[in-house]
Order: C-alpha cells, then sequence, then structure tokens
C-alpha cells in the first residue's frame, strides 16, 4: 500500500465531510460551471467508498473512527508550511512523517496476530474433526475421511493427472472455491492436494482437513484464505491419468520405416 495515497484519500474525504456544501461565486455564466449538487453527492459517497475499501483491501480492522476523524481535520487546518516539512508536522497531535513506520507496524503486528490465531483455530479444527469423526492422518499432518475408497486405479506419481469434482471451504464454512469436472496435474496444485489425491482410486470420495503448511502457509491467498489457514476439501475422484514419459524426437524417428527407393 502507497501511505501517501492513503494519507491524500483521507484528507479528500475530511474534505468532503467539513466543508458540506460550498459557497459558489462568480457570475452566473461562471456558477453554471460549478458541479451541481447531485454530483457533489455522488462523488463525495463514491470518495466514502474509495476510503473504506482502502481500509478494508489493507487489512487495518476494526479502527478509532474518532481518531480518524479528528486526524483528517488536524490535516485540514494545517495551514502552515508545506506537507511534510517541520512546520506542517508541528501542527498534529502525531508527527505525520513517521506515518510510514507507525502505520506498516500496526500492519505487521496484526499480520502476526491474524496468523498466529489461525494456526491456534486450525489446528484445533484438525484434532477435534479426527476425533469427532474417527478419521485418519496422514504424516505430514493432513486429517482426511474416506467416504469411498474407489477403484484400485491411484495416482502414485506427482506428475499424474486427475479429473474430479471439488468443494473447499474455511474452517468456519466459507465456500471459496469449486469446480466439476475439473482436470489438473498433482505436482500443479498444493501440496495437501498431491498428497491427498493419492490416498483414494478413481470413482472415490474424500474430505481433506490440510495444515496451512501444505496449503498457502504464511502469505495466505485471498481475503477468504488468509496467513496459516487451515483448508477443507471435499473431493470426488472422477479419472486417474498415470503420467507418461514423452517420446523423444530421436526415438519417434528411429520408429519410422526407411523408404527404400
Amino acid at each position: 500500500m502507497k501511505i501517501a495515497k492513503f494519507f491524500a484519500i483521507a484528507t479528500a474525504a475530511a474534505l468532503v465531510i467539513a466543508c458540506g456544501a460550498p459557497k459558489v461565486e462568480g457570475s452566473k455564466e461562471v456558477r453554471d460551471l460549478h458541479p451541481a449538487k447531485g454530483e457533489i453527492d455522488s462523488t463525495s459517497y463514491m470518495l466514502g467508498v474509495n476510503f473504506g475499501l482502502v481500509i478494508t483491501q489493507n487489512n487495518f480492522g476494526d479502527l478509532n473512527l474518532a481518531e480518524l476523524r479528528r486526524g483528517m481535520n488536524d490535516a485540514l487546518k494545517a495551514k502552515e508550511g508545506q506537507p511534510m516539512d517541520s512546520i506542517f508536522c508541528s501542527q498534529f497531535k502525531i508527527d505525520p512523517s513517521g506515518m510510514n513506520e507507525i502505520i506498516n507496524g500496526y500492519l505487521s503486528k496484526r499480520m502476526a496476530y491474524e496468523g498466529a490465531l489461525a494456526l491456534e483455530k486450525g489446528d484445533k479444527f484438525r484434532r477435534d474433526f479426527y476425533a469427532k469423526n474417527s478419521a485418519d492422518s496422514t504424516a505430514s499432518g493432513i486429517v482426511y475421511l474416506i467416504q469411498d475408497s474407489g477403484s484400485e486405479v491411484r495416482a502414485t506419481d506427482d506428475r499424474d493427472t486427475v479429473k474430479v469434482n471439488y468443494r473447499g471451504t474455511t474452517i468456519d464454512g466459507k465456500e471459496f472455491d469449486k469446480g466439476e469436472d475439473t482436470t489438473f496435474p498433482l505436482n500443479g496444485v498444493i501440496r495437501g492436494w498431491t498428497e491427498g489425491m493419492k490416498l483414494i482410486g478413481e470413482g472415490g470420495k474424500i474430505t481433506l482437513v490440510i495444515p496451512s503448511e501444505l496449503a498457502y502457509g504464511q502469505r495466505g491467498a485471498s481475503r477468504e484464505i488468509g496467513p496459516n489457514s487451515t483448508l477443507i476439501f471435499d473431493v470426488d475422484l472422477l479419472e486417474v491419468h498415470p503420467y507418461v514419459e514423452p517420446v523423444k524426437e530421436e526415438e519417434e524417428t528411429a520408429k519410422k520405416p526407411i523408404r527404400v527407393k
């Protein structure tokens, strides 16, 4: 996130809040050029949406809105100096020249906290799922429940390809992905899938509870899949296609019949 952009949006939002309907000056011809009230209202609303998205998309969490408004108002009142010089900065409760350090430090702590909490909750969920469902587990930490073991045709190589129906959810039940008749090589997905698809045969059904280290780890993958998220997948394994080594060009050439003239 660019902190300067955040500061600019915050200041603009404060202008909208503080100024309300500005006095329009000038001759009638000049006043007619001024945006209409409806345009001002629409722009004000969209600026508020933009500002809200900056907060939510950068994972600021629950902020003190009173202090947020105070900061914006202080920015409006700061008439002396140029932005971020010593005179300008002296007009604030907290020196804004340290903005990057303060905001980034806060975001780092939030990320560390959320990651640790997700790891703790995920470990507990796997333990509870294992106990409540008389499930099994792998040495790597996957907890799984087989509804149908399928046939003897199984994936054995990470380069094998499988065709599946699947549904992915977080431990609180939110669906983040779903697919039907989806085909992929086992070495092209998260490690939990690579390992989990070898636990059943063609036609089998399985529920995989995959720890974060075998999924997307500390980085997460989206708003739904945050850092250290444990993931649940319900999978129907429709087909298994063993990997076949490609024929080398010289071998293919050697197989061609020699044409005798």
